[in-house]
C-alpha cells in the first residue's frame, strides 16, 4: 500500500481544531502523525482530555496499611494525595492547600495523623476538612468552606483509581470484574515486596504501544521468553494447536481450583482480563520458571496458574501469578518523558530471605523494563525525524496496538466534543 503524503500541520499552531482534523484524516491501522508523539500542545490536550477525564490507575490498597497512610502522585500536572482516613476508607484529594495553593504532602509516601501544609501550617483532617488555620483569619472566617478539594476515587480488587473529571465516565463493570478475578488473591492481605520507578524518554503513547504487542519480543526479551507465551488465549489467530491444547488443559486445572480465567473485555476493550498459560512446566516469570515466593497468594493452593493479564487504559497493565502479582503504572511527565512504576506484590506474611529472594522475584521484569525503555526511546528518536510518516501495523501481531490507538483516538475525539 502506497501512503498518500500528508500535509503537515505547523507545530506552532496546533490547537483542538487541528487535532480533530488529524483524527479525522488518520489512516486506519497506521501509526499516528508525528505531533501526537512529540507536540507540547497535543501533550497538554492529552493531559486535559484523556488523563484529566478518564479513570487513572493510582496505586494499590495494600500501600495503605494503617489510618493516616498516604501516597502522592501527579496526574497531568495535578498533584494528588491518596490517604486512608479514620473510617478506613481510601480517599483522594488535590494536593493543594486552600490557603495559598502550596503542595501539602511533599514526600511520595508516609503516615500522618493530619495533613499539614508546610508553608503556613494549615492543617486538615484525613477526611479533607480544615481543622486549623495557622494565622489569624478573622472572626468571620468559616473553616468549613476551605476543605481540600476531593478527587473521585474508587477501589476494587486491591487497585485504586482516580478521576479528575467533574462527572466521571462509567467504571462499575470493570470494578466488579476486578473483584471477581482477584478474589482468589485476597489483595487486602498483600504487600509490595519491591517497587521500581524509571523515566523513559518517550511519549506515553509509545510506551503503551510497545507494551501492547510482542512482535518485538523474540529480538529483545530473552529473559521474558523463558516463560512467556505471547498469545492471550485459544481465540488468538496465531495460536498453534499445541497452545490451544495447553490452554484447554490448564483451564480444566483452574476450574478445579475455582480460579477465574475466561476472557472479559469492558468499555470497548479499554479494560480487559484473561488468564493464559505460561510455557508448560513453568509457574512464574522467573529465570528458572519456578515460583518466586513459597507463600502463595490468598486462597491459592497451586502455583500453576499461568498469568492473569489485566489491562486498564490509559495507564496500567498487570500480570498475576499464583505467588505474586506485578502491577505496572505509567504517568506522563512531558511530551517525551514517561514515568513507569512497577510493583511486585506478594502475600503480606511472605518473609524476604525465607519465602522469597528479591533479586529472583524482580530479575525478569527489571531486565524487560530496561529493554523496553531502550526500544521506546529509540522509537521516539526516529519519530522525531523529518523523515517520519505514519507506518502500518501488523493486524496479526500488533492488533493490541491497533486496539489501543483506536481507543485513544475515539476517546480523544469524543472528549474534545
Amino acid at each position: 500500500m502506497n501512503q498518500v503524503p500528508i500535509k503537515l500541520i505547523d507545530s506552532d499552531v496546533i490547537d483542538k481544531h487541528a487535532v480533530k482534523t488529524m483524527l479525522e484524516r488518520r489512516i486506519p491501522d497506521f501509526t499516528l502523525e508525528q505531533p501526537f508523539y512529540n507536540s507540547p500542545e497535543i501533550f497538554r490536550i492529552d493531559m486535559e482530555e484523556i488523563f484529566g477525564k478518564e479513570w487513572i490507575f493510582a496505586g494499590m490498597t495494600c500501600e495503605f496499611p494503617k489510618r493516616g497512610s498516604f501516597t502522592t502522585l501527579d496526574v497531568g500536572g495535578n498533584p494528588i494525595i491518596l490517604v486512608r482516613d479514620n473510617k478506613d476508607q481510601i480517599r483522594a484529594f488535590h494536593n493543594v492547600c486552600r490557603h495559598r495553593g502550596s503542595k501539602i504532602c511533599t514526600t511520595q509516601k508516609g503516615k500522618s495523623a493530619k495533613l499539614v501544609c508546610p508553608y503556613h501550617q494549615w492543617t486538615y483532617d484525613l477526611d479533607g476538612s480544615l481543622v486549623f488555620a495557622g494565622v489569624d483569619m478573622g472572626d468571620d472566617f468559616d473553616k468549613s468552606l476551605y476543605s481540600l478539594h476531593p478527587v473521585h476515587c474508587e477501589n476494587a480488587g486491591g487497585y485504586i483509581f482516580v478521576c479528575l473529571a467533574d462527572t466521571p465516565p462509567p467504571i462499575q463493570e470493570f470494578l466488579d470484574d476486578l473483584n471477581y478475578y482477584l478474589e482468589p488473591y485476597d489483595m487486602a492481605n498483600t504487600k509490595v515486596a519491591y517497587e521500581s520507578t524509571i523515566i523513559e524518554k518517550a511519549n506515553w503513547k509509545l510506551v503503551v504501544e510497545n507494551n501492547r504487542e510482542c512482535y518485538h519480543c523474540d529480538g529483545s526479551h530473552p529473559e521474558l521468553l523463558h516463560t512467556l507465551l505471547e498469545w492471550d488465549d485459544n481465540n488468538d489467530p496465531r495460536a498453534t494447536p499445541e497452545f490451544i491444547a495447553l490452554v484447554e488443559k490448564q483451564q480444566k486445572l483452574w476450574s478445579g481450583h475455582d480460579i477465574p480465567f475466561k476472557f472479559k473485555g469492558a468499555y470497548g476493550l479499554r479494560n480487559r482480563m484473561v488468564r493464559t498459560p505460561l510455557k508448560e512446566g513453568t509457574h512464574a516469570m522467573t529465570m528458572d520458571g519456578k515460583a518466586a515466593s513459597k507463600k502463595l497468594m490468598g486462597r491459592i493452593d497451586t502455583p500453576d496458574l499461568g498469568v492473569l493479564r489485566i489491562l486498564h487504559l490509559p495507564n496500567s497493565w498487570n500480570h498475576g501469578g499464583g505467588d505474586n502479582l506485578i502491577a505496572f503504572q505509567i504517568l506522563p511527565v512531558s511530551p517525551q518523558e514517561t514515568k513507569v512504576i512497577t510493583r511486585w506484590i506478594v502475600h503480606k506474611d511472605a518473609v524476604e530471605g525465607v519465602d522469597y529472594d528479591v533479586e529472583n522475584l524482580i530479575h525478569v521484569w527489571m531486565a524487560t523494563n530496561a529493554q523496553d525503555r531502550t526500544l521506546a526511546e529509540t522509537n521516539q528518536l526516529g519519530v522525531n525525524s523529518k523523515a517520519y510518516q505514519p507506518g502500518p501495523y501488523s493486524k496479526t501481531y500488533e492488533f493490541g496496538v491497533i486496539n489501543f490507538v483506536n481507543w485513544y483516538c475515539e476517546q480523544l475525539e469524543a472528549n474534545l466534543g
